[in-house]
């Protein structure tokens, strides 16, 4: 399963952007995007910015997955 969290884009050189999810850094390719720019959110897989995100959509997304994790920790902290 593959999980997709939306990142922004913080740097751009070349074909190749730094993206940031909540202070963890990474590069992905901006090859299959045409127009992306520093300050856009965007969905990385495998290594591939795949789409653009506006912000509203980032934040709600990032927001999910954090409530997903406190259930997951919830569920295992039960299992004991």
């Amino acid at each position: 399963m593959c999980l997709a969290i939306p990142s922004q884009i913080i740097a751009i050189e070349n074909s190749m952007a730094t993206i940031d999810v909540e202070g963890v850094r990474r590069s992905a390719s901006l090859m299959l995007l045409e127009d992306a720019a520093v300050g856009d959110y965007v969905i990385v897989h495998a290594g591939f910015a795949i789409q653009k995100l506006d912000e509203a959509a980032a934040a709600e997304s990032i927001k999910l997955l954090r409530e997903a994790a406190v259930l997951m920790d919830d569920l295992e902290a039960k299992k004991g």
